[in-house]
């Protein structure tokens, strides 16, 4: 019987609700951080912290004693200048952490992915754990170094580690503290910076549900196999009008045509980053909404028993946890 369990990435966003999860079903947890990390995620936790990094050679040491790794660290970026350190954390650093899991004794792993790792179907075409879009047609470094380390799972996998690979949407929810793409659509909303959205689509799901994914996933996920963790398609504009409907805020009425943000990144990085400027809009983020990421969670739900609650839910908490943590000024929001 799993005891007491390893996690990488329990300072994030999917990482604090997990820890939270496996401390209230009765589980030891240690949890890898950076010397750099904010932990503000993880206090008033029974949690034991320990420092290190996801290449750090001895990182077996930290995780002797624990009978099940969750693998829920990854470096999230969609500028370009960001290459070398996604595939040095997310490929490199998968590689590490099963490696050390081996050296370790680890028995069983959850390796969490991404459904930026399976792709888009054509046009909006709703596509489940089955479906793999070509690596070179994936948009961004990011989505081509989490397919990387999805490989880097199927290789241990083929060396005989037992290890489950989850493949998470869009989560919803408290606890979002960078804040996550799908936290920032909350935010901008929130603080009226939203005019305009663009036509596109997410799959969405409480990012408490995602949690309960990881350790359903632990005890009954089969080796080797993906799982979507997902729950509802929605457009960006049907998500809006959810959000306005909860603050009783007005949502944003007109689409801004693709070319517009696409121009606007492109000058971004391609010329105003080199001279020094930070850049506001990632080109590959743009190139990404174009595109409806839409999926079918369904293999979750039957196999593991993915909860599905609802999407207000975790909006209305989202909205909440912002508020209360001071990233909605109370006048600006005039609920």
């Amino acid at each position: 019987m799993v005891t007491q369990v390893f996690v990488t990435g329990g300072t994030g966003f999917i990482g604090a609700n997990l820890v939270r999860l496996l401390v209230q079903q009765g589980y030891a947890v240690k949890a890898l951080v950076r010397p750099s990390s904010c932990l503000d995620n993880l206090q008033n936790l029974d949690v034991e912290i320990v420092q290190g990094d996801l290449n750090d050679s001895q990182l077996w040491q930290l995780m002797e004693g624990c009978q099940a790794l969750f693998h829920v660290a990854a470096h999230y970026s969609l500028w370009q200048a960001d290459q070398e350190v996604l595939y040095r954390h997310n490929v490199l650093g998968t590689r590490n952490v099963l490696a050390a899991a081996r050296q370790a004794g680890i028995e069983r792993i959850v390796y969490t992915s991404s459904v930026a790792a399976i792709g888009v179907g054509a046009a909006g075409e709703i596509v489940d754990e089955t479906h793999q879009s070509p690596v070179d047609s994936l948009v961004g470094h990011y989505k081509k170094s989490k397919f990387l380390a999805e490989q880097e799972a199927r290789i241990a996998v083929e060396a005989c580690q037992d290890i489950v690979i989850v493949n998470p949407s869009s989560p919803i929810g408290p606890f979002d503290i960078k804040p996550t793409p799908t936290g920032d659509i909350v935010l901008r909303f929130l603080r009226r910076e939203m005019p305009f959205y663009l036509d596109t689509g997410l799959n969405f799901i409480d990012v408490r549900d995602v949690a309960w994914g990881h350790l359903l996933a632990l005890e009954r996920g089969k080796t080797g196999d993906r799982y979507i963790l997902g729950n509802q398609n929605l457009t960006l504009k049907q998500l809006l009008d959810q959000l306005a409907q909860l603050t009783g805020m007005s949502a944003p009425k007109h689409t801004v045509p693709a070319w517009l943000p696409l121009s606007v990144a492109w000058i971004d990085e391609r010329i105003l980053a080199p001279l020094g400027k930070t850049p506001d809009v990632p080109l590959d983020g743009v190139r990404m909404a174009r595109q409806r990421m839409y999926y079918d969670a369904s293999k979750a739900v039957r196999e593991l028993g993915l909860p599905q609650s609802p999407l207000s839910t975790a909006l209305k908490d989202a909205v909440d946890w912002f508020v209360n943590q001071g990233y909605v000024e109370i006048d600006t929001l005039r609920l």
